[in-house]
Protein backbone atom coordinates (compact mmCIF):
# COMPACT_ATOMS: atom_id res chain seq x y z
CA UNK A 1 0.00 0.00 0.00
CA UNK A 2 1.24 3.48 -1.06
CA UNK A 3 -0.90 7.03 -0.61
CA UNK A 4 0.08 9.57 -2.40
CA UNK A 5 -1.31 13.05 -1.88
CA UNK A 6 -0.65 16.52 -4.69
CA UNK A 7 1.67 18.83 -2.31
CA UNK A 8 0.98 22.13 -2.84
CA UNK A 9 3.98 23.79 -1.57
CA UNK A 10 6.16 21.60 -3.57
CA UNK A 11 4.04 21.06 -6.60
CA UNK A 12 4.04 17.79 -7.00
CA UNK A 13 2.31 14.18 -6.09
CA UNK A 14 4.32 13.06 -3.64
CA UNK A 15 4.13 9.60 -1.02
CA UNK A 16 2.15 10.36 1.70
CA UNK A 17 4.05 8.97 5.26
CA UNK A 18 2.63 10.24 8.87
CA UNK A 19 5.21 11.49 10.59
CA UNK A 20 4.01 9.10 13.59
CA UNK A 21 3.23 5.74 12.38
CA UNK A 22 0.03 4.74 12.32
CA UNK A 23 -1.66 8.33 13.36
CA UNK A 24 -2.39 11.36 10.94
CA UNK A 25 -3.00 14.96 12.00
CA UNK A 26 -4.80 16.97 9.99
CA UNK A 27 -5.81 20.90 10.07
CA UNK A 28 -8.55 22.09 7.74
CA UNK A 29 -9.74 26.03 7.94
CA UNK A 30 -13.28 26.10 8.75
CA UNK A 31 -15.67 28.71 8.48
CA UNK A 32 -15.30 32.46 9.18
CA UNK A 33 -18.88 32.55 11.12
CA UNK A 34 -20.44 36.01 9.15
CA UNK A 35 -23.19 34.44 7.45
CA UNK A 36 -24.91 31.13 6.26
CA UNK A 37 -22.40 28.31 4.36
CA UNK A 38 -22.03 29.12 1.10
CA UNK A 39 -21.62 25.92 -1.43
CA UNK A 40 -17.69 26.70 -1.48
CA UNK A 41 -17.64 26.41 2.25
CA UNK A 42 -19.79 22.60 2.20
CA UNK A 43 -17.56 21.55 -1.22
CA UNK A 44 -14.41 21.97 1.01
CA UNK A 45 -15.75 19.93 4.18
CA UNK A 46 -17.00 16.97 2.23
CA UNK A 47 -13.76 16.99 0.58
CA UNK A 48 -11.53 16.20 3.54
CA UNK A 49 -13.88 14.35 4.73
CA UNK A 50 -13.59 12.06 2.09
CA UNK A 51 -9.69 11.84 2.55
CA UNK A 52 -9.89 11.51 6.25
CA UNK A 53 -12.17 8.12 5.63
CA UNK A 54 -10.17 6.83 3.48
CA UNK A 55 -7.00 7.50 5.88
CA UNK A 56 -9.51 5.49 8.21
CA UNK A 57 -10.18 2.86 5.63
CA UNK A 58 -6.06 2.42 5.48
CA UNK A 59 -6.09 1.88 9.04
CA UNK A 60 -4.70 5.37 10.09
CA UNK A 61 -5.95 6.98 13.17
CA UNK A 62 -7.06 10.72 12.20
CA UNK A 63 -7.08 13.32 14.97
CA UNK A 64 -8.74 16.33 12.57
CA UNK A 65 -8.98 19.70 13.84
CA UNK A 66 -11.60 22.51 11.76
CA UNK A 67 -11.58 25.76 13.39
CA UNK A 68 -14.12 28.35 13.59
CA UNK A 69 -13.25 31.66 13.14
CA UNK A 70 -15.49 33.80 15.30
CA UNK A 71 -13.60 37.67 15.66
CA UNK A 72 -13.01 39.11 12.36
CA UNK A 73 -13.77 42.41 11.07
CA UNK A 74 -16.87 41.53 8.48
CA UNK A 75 -18.23 39.85 11.48
CA UNK A 76 -17.90 43.30 13.90
CA UNK A 77 -19.42 45.08 10.41
CA UNK A 78 -22.46 43.07 10.11
CA UNK A 79 -22.74 43.49 13.62
CA UNK A 80 -22.50 47.39 13.48
CA UNK A 81 -24.70 47.06 10.60
CA UNK A 82 -27.66 45.92 12.03
CA UNK A 83 -27.71 48.61 15.08
CA UNK A 84 -28.01 51.66 12.67
CA UNK A 85 -31.08 53.31 12.22
CA UNK A 86 -31.38 52.76 8.47
CA UNK A 87 -30.94 48.91 8.97
CA UNK A 88 -33.35 46.21 6.96
CA UNK A 89 -33.15 42.89 7.96
CA UNK A 90 -32.17 40.70 5.34
CA UNK A 91 -32.38 37.45 4.77
CA UNK A 92 -30.54 35.61 7.80
CA UNK A 93 -29.36 38.84 9.39
CA UNK A 94 -31.12 40.45 12.78
CA UNK A 95 -31.59 43.62 13.91
CA UNK A 96 -29.36 44.31 16.99
CA UNK A 97 -27.59 42.07 17.09
CA UNK A 98 -24.14 41.69 18.79
CA UNK A 99 -21.19 40.12 17.11
CA UNK A 100 -21.00 37.03 19.26
CA UNK A 101 -24.34 36.20 18.76
CA UNK A 102 -24.16 36.74 15.17
CA UNK A 103 -21.22 34.32 15.12
CA UNK A 104 -22.75 31.84 17.21
CA UNK A 105 -25.50 31.77 15.24
CA UNK A 106 -23.99 31.04 12.15
CA UNK A 107 -21.66 28.48 13.42
CA UNK A 108 -24.96 26.60 14.00
CA UNK A 109 -25.58 26.81 10.62
CA UNK A 110 -22.38 25.53 9.32
CA UNK A 111 -23.19 22.79 11.71
CA UNK A 112 -26.15 21.62 10.44
CA UNK A 113 -25.08 21.87 7.37
CA UNK A 114 -21.82 19.67 7.86
CA UNK A 115 -24.30 16.83 9.62
CA UNK A 116 -26.95 16.93 7.21
CA UNK A 117 -24.59 16.13 4.27
CA UNK A 118 -22.88 13.61 6.00
CA UNK A 119 -19.54 15.38 7.04
CA UNK A 120 -18.50 14.11 10.08
CA UNK A 121 -18.06 15.84 13.27
CA UNK A 122 -13.86 16.95 14.14
CA UNK A 123 -11.99 15.41 17.11
CA UNK A 124 -11.54 19.42 17.76
CA UNK A 125 -13.34 21.92 16.36
CA UNK A 126 -12.00 25.36 18.77
CA UNK A 127 -12.61 28.64 18.38
CA UNK A 128 -10.22 32.03 17.59
CA UNK A 129 -11.87 33.37 20.60
CA UNK A 130 -10.99 30.51 22.85
CA UNK A 131 -7.34 30.91 22.13
CA UNK A 132 -6.14 34.24 23.15
CA UNK A 133 -3.72 33.27 25.16
CA UNK A 134 -1.58 31.30 22.88
CA UNK A 135 -2.06 33.36 19.89
CA UNK A 136 0.34 35.67 22.45
CA UNK A 137 2.28 33.40 23.31
CA UNK A 138 3.19 32.80 19.56
CA UNK A 139 3.25 36.77 19.00
CA UNK A 140 6.07 36.93 21.36
CA UNK A 141 8.53 33.90 19.87
CA UNK A 142 8.25 36.09 16.56
CA UNK A 143 9.31 39.30 18.42
CA UNK A 144 12.12 37.58 20.29
CA UNK A 145 13.08 35.91 16.89
CA UNK A 146 13.08 39.04 15.06
CA UNK A 147 10.31 38.58 12.64
CA UNK A 148 7.87 40.67 14.46
CA UNK A 149 7.38 44.19 15.78
CA UNK A 150 4.29 46.33 17.61
CA UNK A 151 3.67 49.46 15.64
CA UNK A 152 5.67 52.50 16.23
CA UNK A 153 2.75 54.66 16.89
CA UNK A 154 0.43 53.93 20.15
CA UNK A 155 -2.26 52.14 17.77
CA UNK A 156 -1.30 48.28 19.46
CA UNK A 157 -1.31 47.08 16.08
CA UNK A 158 1.57 44.24 15.70
CA UNK A 159 2.92 43.04 13.06
CA UNK A 160 4.95 40.23 10.81
CA UNK A 161 7.91 41.55 9.29
CA UNK A 162 7.82 39.91 6.15
CA UNK A 163 11.71 40.91 4.60
CA UNK A 164 12.98 39.53 7.64
CA UNK A 165 12.01 35.91 6.23
CA UNK A 166 13.72 34.84 3.17
CA UNK A 167 11.53 32.07 2.83
CA UNK A 168 8.41 34.61 2.52
CA UNK A 169 6.13 33.31 -0.44
CA UNK A 170 7.40 29.68 -0.22
CA UNK A 171 3.94 28.28 -0.12
CA UNK A 172 2.64 30.06 -3.61
CA UNK A 173 6.13 30.60 -5.35
CA UNK A 174 5.76 33.90 -4.89
CA UNK A 175 8.26 37.01 -5.19
CA UNK A 176 8.37 39.78 -2.57
CA UNK A 177 8.73 42.01 -5.06
CA UNK A 178 5.80 41.10 -7.00
CA UNK A 179 2.70 40.96 -3.98
CA UNK A 180 0.55 43.64 -3.16
CA UNK A 181 0.53 45.44 -0.29
CA UNK A 182 -1.17 43.79 3.24
CA UNK A 183 -4.87 45.14 3.47
CA UNK A 184 -5.75 43.54 6.51
CA UNK A 185 -4.53 46.49 8.94
CA UNK A 186 -3.86 49.82 9.38
CA UNK A 187 -0.54 50.95 7.41
CA UNK A 188 0.43 53.89 9.40
CA UNK A 189 2.67 52.15 11.89
CA UNK A 190 4.57 49.39 9.41
CA UNK A 191 7.66 49.13 8.00
CA UNK A 192 6.65 47.51 4.96
CA UNK A 193 3.39 47.79 3.22
CA UNK A 194 3.37 44.06 2.90
CA UNK A 195 3.69 42.99 6.37
CA UNK A 196 0.25 41.70 8.03
CA UNK A 197 -1.10 42.01 11.20
CA UNK A 198 -0.18 39.54 14.35
CA UNK A 199 -2.60 41.82 17.04
CA UNK A 200 -4.87 44.35 15.75
CA UNK A 201 -5.41 47.12 18.60
CA UNK A 202 -8.90 48.39 19.73
CA UNK A 203 -10.34 51.01 17.95
CA UNK A 204 -12.76 53.62 19.48
CA UNK A 205 -15.64 52.68 16.72
CA UNK A 206 -14.73 48.19 18.32
CA UNK A 207 -17.68 47.11 20.67
CA UNK A 208 -16.12 46.67 24.39
CA UNK A 209 -16.76 43.03 24.00
CA UNK A 210 -14.22 42.44 21.00
CA UNK A 211 -11.27 43.08 22.28
CA UNK A 212 -8.39 41.51 24.81
CA UNK A 213 -5.53 42.64 27.24
CA UNK A 214 -2.22 42.14 25.65
CA UNK A 215 1.09 43.45 26.40
CA UNK A 216 0.53 45.46 23.34
CA UNK A 217 -2.51 47.13 24.76
CA UNK A 218 -6.38 45.81 24.05
CA UNK A 219 -6.86 44.49 20.85
CA UNK A 220 -8.09 40.96 18.97
CA UNK A 221 -5.87 38.89 16.69
CA UNK A 222 -5.39 39.08 13.07
CA UNK A 223 -6.85 36.28 11.03
CA UNK A 224 -3.87 34.26 10.61
CA UNK A 225 -2.42 33.99 13.31
CA UNK A 226 -5.51 31.82 14.95
CA UNK A 227 -5.24 29.07 12.92
CA UNK A 228 -0.94 28.84 13.50
CA UNK A 229 -1.88 28.91 17.17
CA UNK A 230 -4.71 26.68 17.11
CA UNK A 231 -2.70 23.84 14.92
CA UNK A 232 0.04 23.93 17.07
CA UNK A 233 -2.08 23.57 19.92
CA UNK A 234 -3.71 20.49 18.99
CA UNK A 235 -1.24 18.71 16.36
CA UNK A 236 1.98 20.07 17.69
CA UNK A 237 4.37 21.87 16.41
CA UNK A 238 4.91 19.37 13.04
CA UNK A 239 1.65 18.03 11.99
CA UNK A 240 0.94 15.78 8.85
CA UNK A 241 -1.68 17.94 6.77
CA UNK A 242 -2.98 21.87 6.52
CA UNK A 243 -5.51 21.80 3.90
CA UNK A 244 -8.33 24.21 2.86
CA UNK A 245 -10.05 26.20 -0.34
CA UNK A 246 -7.82 27.26 -3.01
CA UNK A 247 -8.76 30.65 -2.14
CA UNK A 248 -6.95 30.43 0.88
CA UNK A 249 -3.53 29.59 -0.39
CA UNK A 250 -2.69 33.35 -0.55
CA UNK A 251 -2.07 35.44 1.99
CA UNK A 252 -4.20 32.95 4.18
CA UNK A 253 -2.14 29.86 4.14
CA UNK A 254 1.30 31.87 2.91
CA UNK A 255 0.91 33.76 6.02
CA UNK A 256 0.36 30.57 8.44
CA UNK A 257 3.73 28.71 7.34
CA UNK A 258 5.44 32.13 7.44
CA UNK A 259 4.44 33.20 10.74
CA UNK A 260 4.75 29.87 12.24
CA UNK A 261 7.78 28.42 10.69
CA UNK A 262 9.63 31.77 11.41
CA UNK A 263 8.96 30.98 14.76
CA UNK A 264 11.00 27.46 14.60
CA UNK A 265 7.73 25.04 14.64
CA UNK A 266 8.11 22.71 11.23
CA UNK A 267 4.21 22.79 10.63
CA UNK A 268 2.76 21.03 7.95
CA UNK A 269 4.03 18.16 5.96
CA UNK A 270 1.56 18.51 2.98
CA UNK A 271 -0.31 21.24 1.70
CA UNK A 272 -4.00 20.03 0.13
CA UNK A 273 -5.94 22.44 -1.72
CA UNK A 274 -9.34 21.79 -3.07
CA UNK A 275 -10.77 23.80 -5.95
CA UNK A 276 -13.92 25.88 -6.51
CA UNK A 277 -17.49 25.70 -7.72
CA UNK A 278 -18.09 27.39 -10.44
CA UNK A 279 -21.96 28.04 -11.75
CA UNK A 280 -21.90 26.97 -15.77
CA UNK A 281 -18.22 27.71 -16.03
CA UNK A 282 -18.85 30.80 -14.79
CA UNK A 283 -17.15 32.25 -11.16
CA UNK A 284 -20.39 32.62 -8.58
CA UNK A 285 -21.44 36.09 -7.71
CA UNK A 286 -24.11 37.33 -5.73
CA UNK A 287 -24.20 40.45 -8.19
CA UNK A 288 -24.39 38.36 -11.60
CA UNK A 289 -27.09 36.04 -9.75
CA UNK A 290 -25.88 32.82 -10.40
CA UNK A 291 -25.18 31.53 -7.15
CA UNK A 292 -26.89 28.50 -5.61
CA UNK A 293 -26.56 27.98 -1.96
CA UNK A 294 -26.37 24.70 0.23
CA UNK A 295 -29.58 25.19 1.48
CA UNK A 296 -30.96 25.92 -1.83
CA UNK A 297 -29.56 22.85 -3.02
CA UNK A 298 -31.04 20.56 -0.09
CA UNK A 299 -34.29 21.82 -1.07
CA UNK A 300 -34.48 20.58 -4.23
CA UNK A 301 -32.88 17.26 -3.68
CA UNK A 302 -31.98 14.95 -0.37
CA UNK A 303 -28.66 15.22 1.05
CA UNK A 304 -27.20 12.11 -0.30
CA UNK A 305 -27.77 13.20 -4.08
CA UNK A 306 -26.17 16.95 -3.18
CA UNK A 307 -23.48 15.05 -1.31
CA UNK A 308 -22.71 12.98 -4.39
CA UNK A 309 -22.66 16.27 -6.68
CA UNK A 310 -20.46 18.39 -4.27
CA UNK A 311 -18.09 15.41 -3.71
CA UNK A 312 -17.79 13.27 -7.32
CA UNK A 313 -15.27 15.68 -9.02
CA UNK A 314 -11.74 15.26 -8.09
CA UNK A 315 -11.06 17.58 -4.43
CA UNK A 316 -8.74 19.76 -7.15
CA UNK A 317 -10.10 20.45 -9.80
CA UNK A 318 -13.17 22.89 -10.63
CA UNK A 319 -16.94 21.29 -9.98
CA UNK A 320 -19.09 23.55 -12.51
CA UNK A 321 -23.02 23.22 -11.51
CA UNK A 322 -25.54 23.25 -14.14
CA UNK A 323 -29.57 23.27 -13.28
CA UNK A 324 -29.19 19.53 -14.66
CA UNK A 325 -26.53 19.08 -12.13
CA UNK A 326 -28.51 17.39 -9.23
CA UNK A 327 -30.77 15.56 -11.36
CA UNK A 328 -27.58 13.72 -12.99
CA UNK A 329 -26.12 13.21 -9.56
CA UNK A 330 -29.83 12.02 -8.46
CA UNK A 331 -29.75 9.34 -11.59
CA UNK A 332 -26.07 8.22 -10.79
CA UNK A 333 -27.56 7.19 -6.96
CA UNK A 334 -30.03 5.71 -7.86
CA UNK A 335 -28.29 3.25 -9.70
CA UNK A 336 -26.37 2.46 -6.67
CA UNK A 337 -29.31 2.28 -4.48
CA UNK A 338 -31.30 0.06 -6.72
CA UNK A 339 -28.66 -2.38 -7.03
CA UNK A 340 -28.36 -2.36 -3.24
CA UNK A 341 -31.99 -2.69 -2.28
CA UNK A 342 -32.80 -5.34 -4.96
CA UNK A 343 -29.74 -7.53 -3.73
CA UNK A 344 -30.34 -7.16 -0.29
CA UNK A 345 -34.19 -8.38 -0.92
CA UNK A 346 -32.71 -11.20 -2.61
CA UNK A 347 -30.08 -12.11 -0.88
CA UNK A 348 -30.38 -11.40 2.82
CA UNK A 349 -34.16 -11.22 2.72
CA UNK A 350 -34.44 -7.89 3.71
CA UNK A 351 -36.92 -5.45 2.63
CA UNK A 352 -36.42 -1.93 1.55
CA UNK A 353 -36.43 0.38 3.97
CA UNK A 354 -36.02 -2.21 6.97
CA UNK A 355 -33.20 -1.87 9.19
CA UNK A 356 -30.34 -4.57 9.19
CA UNK A 357 -27.03 -5.39 10.99
CA UNK A 358 -24.83 -6.55 7.87
CA UNK A 359 -21.42 -5.00 9.40
CA UNK A 360 -20.20 -3.13 6.24
CA UNK A 361 -17.80 -1.58 7.99
CA UNK A 362 -15.91 -4.80 7.40
CA UNK A 363 -16.21 -5.70 4.01
CA UNK A 364 -13.27 -4.68 1.41
CA UNK A 365 -13.32 -2.10 -1.52
CA UNK A 366 -12.38 -3.03 -4.90
CA UNK A 367 -8.53 -3.26 -6.06
CA UNK A 368 -9.64 -0.53 -9.22
CA UNK A 369 -11.39 1.73 -6.07
CA UNK A 370 -8.43 1.04 -3.55
CA UNK A 371 -5.70 2.60 -6.77
CA UNK A 372 -7.83 5.13 -7.42
CA UNK A 373 -8.32 6.81 -3.93
CA UNK A 374 -4.54 5.74 -2.99
CA UNK A 375 -3.62 7.90 -5.65
CA UNK A 376 -4.19 11.53 -4.98
CA UNK A 377 -7.91 10.53 -3.57
CA UNK A 378 -8.88 10.14 -7.66
CA UNK A 379 -12.70 10.40 -6.43
CA UNK A 380 -13.95 10.38 -10.20
CA UNK A 381 -12.17 7.12 -10.97
CA UNK A 382 -13.46 5.86 -7.48
CA UNK A 383 -17.06 6.02 -8.31
CA UNK A 384 -16.28 4.61 -11.80
CA UNK A 385 -15.63 1.43 -9.86
CA UNK A 386 -18.25 1.51 -7.97
CA UNK A 387 -20.57 1.85 -10.99
CA UNK A 388 -18.50 -1.28 -12.51
CA UNK A 389 -19.39 -3.04 -9.44
CA UNK A 390 -23.06 -2.26 -10.16
CA UNK A 391 -22.88 -3.83 -12.99
CA UNK A 392 -21.06 -6.78 -12.60
CA UNK A 393 -23.41 -7.31 -9.49
CA UNK A 394 -26.73 -6.59 -11.61
CA UNK A 395 -25.77 -8.98 -14.15
CA UNK A 396 -25.12 -11.64 -11.63
CA UNK A 397 -28.56 -11.10 -9.82
CA UNK A 398 -29.84 -11.60 -13.30
CA UNK A 399 -27.75 -14.82 -14.20
CA UNK A 400 -28.75 -15.98 -10.53
CA UNK A 401 -24.73 -15.65 -10.05
CA UNK A 402 -26.01 -15.43 -6.21
CA UNK A 403 -22.14 -15.72 -4.42
CA UNK A 404 -20.95 -12.88 -7.44
CA UNK A 405 -23.88 -10.85 -6.48
CA UNK A 406 -22.85 -10.82 -2.71
CA UNK A 407 -19.65 -9.95 -3.42
CA UNK A 408 -20.58 -6.95 -5.50
CA UNK A 409 -22.93 -5.94 -2.47
CA UNK A 410 -20.35 -5.94 -0.14
CA UNK A 411 -17.69 -3.88 -2.03
CA UNK A 412 -20.47 -1.61 -2.88
CA UNK A 413 -21.61 -0.99 0.48
CA UNK A 414 -17.94 -1.04 1.20
CA UNK A 415 -16.78 2.07 -1.40
CA UNK A 416 -20.11 3.83 -0.74
CA UNK A 417 -19.35 4.10 2.88
CA UNK A 418 -16.25 5.21 2.41
CA UNK A 419 -17.15 8.22 0.21
CA UNK A 420 -19.98 8.67 2.84
CA UNK A 421 -22.74 7.88 0.86
CA UNK A 422 -23.81 4.90 2.45
CA UNK A 423 -27.59 4.68 3.44
CA UNK A 424 -27.93 2.95 6.89
CA UNK A 425 -31.58 2.69 6.93
CA UNK A 426 -31.63 0.73 3.45
CA UNK A 427 -32.87 2.65 0.27
CA UNK A 428 -35.61 1.63 -1.24
CA UNK A 429 -34.68 1.84 -5.32
CA UNK A 430 -32.77 5.17 -4.90
CA UNK A 431 -33.27 8.65 -3.19
CA UNK A 432 -32.80 10.60 -5.78
CA UNK A 433 -34.78 13.39 -7.20
CA UNK A 434 -37.92 11.21 -8.40
CA UNK A 435 -37.66 8.22 -7.53
CA UNK A 436 -40.71 7.19 -6.25
CA UNK A 437 -42.14 8.29 -9.45
CA UNK A 438 -39.90 5.97 -11.52
CA UNK A 439 -40.82 3.34 -9.24
CA UNK A 440 -44.53 3.91 -9.91
CA UNK A 441 -43.99 4.22 -13.08
CA UNK A 442 -41.53 1.07 -13.67
CA UNK A 443 -44.13 -1.21 -11.11
CA UNK A 444 -46.88 -0.23 -13.29
CA UNK A 445 -45.54 -1.23 -16.96
CA UNK A 446 -44.53 -4.57 -15.12
CA UNK A 447 -48.27 -5.19 -13.80
CA UNK A 448 -49.02 -4.00 -17.69
CA UNK A 449 -46.65 -6.99 -18.78
CA UNK A 450 -48.16 -9.16 -16.39
CA UNK A 451 -51.51 -9.19 -17.45
CA UNK A 452 -50.09 -9.68 -21.17
CA UNK A 453 -48.33 -12.91 -20.27
CA UNK A 454 -51.50 -14.12 -18.10
CA UNK A 455 -53.41 -13.59 -21.54
CA UNK A 456 -50.77 -15.35 -23.51
CA UNK A 457 -50.34 -11.92 -25.43
CA UNK A 458 -46.11 -12.80 -25.67
CA UNK A 459 -45.55 -10.31 -28.21
CA UNK A 460 -47.32 -7.21 -26.26
CA UNK A 461 -44.91 -8.96 -22.79
CA UNK A 462 -41.61 -8.79 -25.31
CA UNK A 463 -42.68 -5.64 -26.06
CA UNK A 464 -42.74 -3.79 -22.26
CA UNK A 465 -39.66 -5.44 -21.75
CA UNK A 466 -38.12 -4.45 -24.36
CA UNK A 467 -39.29 -0.99 -23.70
CA UNK A 468 -37.89 -0.94 -20.58
CA UNK A 469 -34.34 -1.83 -21.72
CA UNK A 470 -34.01 0.85 -23.91
CA UNK A 471 -34.70 3.00 -20.95
CA UNK A 472 -31.96 1.67 -18.70
CA UNK A 473 -34.44 -0.91 -16.48
CA UNK A 474 -33.43 -4.37 -16.37
CA UNK A 475 -36.54 -6.89 -15.31
CA UNK A 476 -35.99 -10.36 -14.02
CA UNK A 477 -38.34 -12.76 -13.63
CA UNK A 478 -38.43 -14.80 -10.44
CA UNK A 479 -41.34 -17.04 -8.91
CA UNK A 480 -41.80 -13.85 -6.40
CA UNK A 481 -42.73 -12.11 -9.21
CA UNK A 482 -40.62 -9.38 -11.47
CA UNK A 483 -37.78 -7.01 -10.05
CA UNK A 484 -36.34 -4.08 -11.66
CA UNK A 485 -33.04 -2.57 -11.44
CA UNK A 486 -31.27 0.12 -13.45
CA UNK A 487 -28.66 -0.86 -15.84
Amino acid sequence: MSIRFYDTKQAQVRDFVPLTPGRVGLYYCGATVQGIPHVGHVRSAIAFDILVRWLEYRGLRVDVVRNVTDIDDKILEKSAASFAEDFVEEGHYLPEEPWFALAYRFEQAFTQAYDSLGVRRPTYEPRATGHVTEMHELINRLIDAGHAYPAEDDSGDVYFDVRSFPAYGALTRQRLEDLQDAADADPRGKRDPRDFALWKGSKDTDPATASWPSPWGRGRPGWHLECSAMARKYLGASFDIHGGGLDLRFPHHENELAQSTAAGDGFANFWMHNGMVTYEGEKMSKSVGNTISPEQMLEQAPARVVRYFLGQAHYRSQLDYKPSSLAEAGAALERIDSFVAHALQRLHGIEAGADFDLDFEHFAVTEDFAAAMDEDLNVPQALAAVHETVRVGNTALAEHDLPTADRALQQVMAMTSTLGLDDPAGAGHGTGPGSAVLDDLVRAQLAERDDARASKDWARADSIRDTLSAAGVVVEDSADGARWTLK
